[in-house]
């Protein structure tokens, strides 16, 4: 369909179907089919400029991807280009073997010179959000824009903490390498905790617990008070059956933070698996309502073993 005929078709779905969320979203389906095609992109904007009114309603009751990449388009057609990156991200992320990241605008020099470290890095952890399969072909495929756009954008503004939110997308999509070495750029400009986090879980991901383990240890070298990794390294000394050092550690996190729920379910559950104390496993059956699956189900195996 042309985009004359494509906008042609959205008007009379806004007006007499009563419904600018199903126009947006049936231009969308035109942009899905060829995301590197200007002529949808060239209807949304004489949609918009038709019926503001109605295109910002649909846009703040967005619940369908349509107004979703509709948003992330407007955004970068007003200028805006943090926003249209956290707009993309999320439609990203539901539909991944989707190329939506094609769209000429994400390409755009403009757009690459403009959008800050901090919305890509938020951008790319909506994409995992959804849980979807980022390793697929054709996923990885449809995510490459992303990957030029990190390159792109760190090598401009090479920013520690954002740079390791980055690296996690590059993980959930299997490019380990490319992961471990986005961190390294980012220990050169400086060391932070959150880097030696996402190393550790991308060596995790590899299986390999003793990499994991000293990575998570370098980041509690930066930062001693952070008791949320005296529960990630209790974790681990639990999946390699060392049931007494994950007491240790996860009391210790407890110490640290005494009113974190999931903090004081590990610490009874390991206690319980490492001493058998019955007061530990009370402890535990109380908390566990609190603790969201699955991790509730890893905790409860833990303490009813013992």
């Amino acid at each position: 369909m042309t985009a004359k005929g494509t906008l042609a078709f959205a008007k009379v779905m806004a007006h007499c179907g009563g419904s600018p969320s199903a126009a947006l979203s049936h231009i969308v389906r035109e942009i899905a089919a060829d995301p590197r095609d200007p002529g949808p992109y060239a209807a949304l904007d004489e949609l918009r400029q038709e019926l503001p009114a109605e295109v910002a309603a649909a846009l703040a009751a967005a619940d369908t991807i349509g107004p979703v990449v509709a948003g992330a388009y407007f955004a970068y057609a007003d200028g805006d280009m943090d926003e249209a990156v956290k707009w993309l991200g999320p439609a990203c992320g539901y539909s991944p073997e989707v190329p939506w990241a094609r769209a000429p605008w994400f390409g755009d020099p403009r757009f690459l010179a403009t959008v800050t470290p901090v919305a890509l890095a938020e951008a790319t952890m909506r994409i995992s959000d959804p849980g979807r399969d980022l390793t697929t072909v054709l996923a990885v495929e449809c995510l490459e824009p992303w990957f030029a756009a990190i390159e792109t954008v760190c090598d401009r503004d090479p920013i520690p903490d954002q740079m390791a939110r980055m690296a996690i997308l590059l993980r959930a999509c299997g490019r380990t390498t490319e992961s471990f070495a986005l961190c390294d750029r980012a220990d050169a400009v400086r060391p932070v905790m959150l880097t030696e986090v996402v190393r550790a879980g991308t060596w995790r991901a590899l299986g390999n617990r003793a990499e994991a383990s000293a990575a998570f240890h370098r980041a509690l070298a930066l930062e001693p008070g952070n008791w949320s990794l005296y529960l990630d390294l209790a974790d681990l000394a639990a999946e390699q059956g060392e049931f007494a050092e994950a007491a240790a550690l996860a009391t210790r996190g407890e110490d640290l933070e005494p009113h974190d729920v999931t903090m004081a379910a590990a610490a009874a559950a390991y206690r319980a698996r490492a001493t058998g104390a019955p007061t530990d496993r009370q402890r535990f059956a109380e908390l566990a309502s609190q603790v969201p699956e699955p991790y509730r189900g890893t905790l409860a195996g833990y303490a009813s073993a013992s």
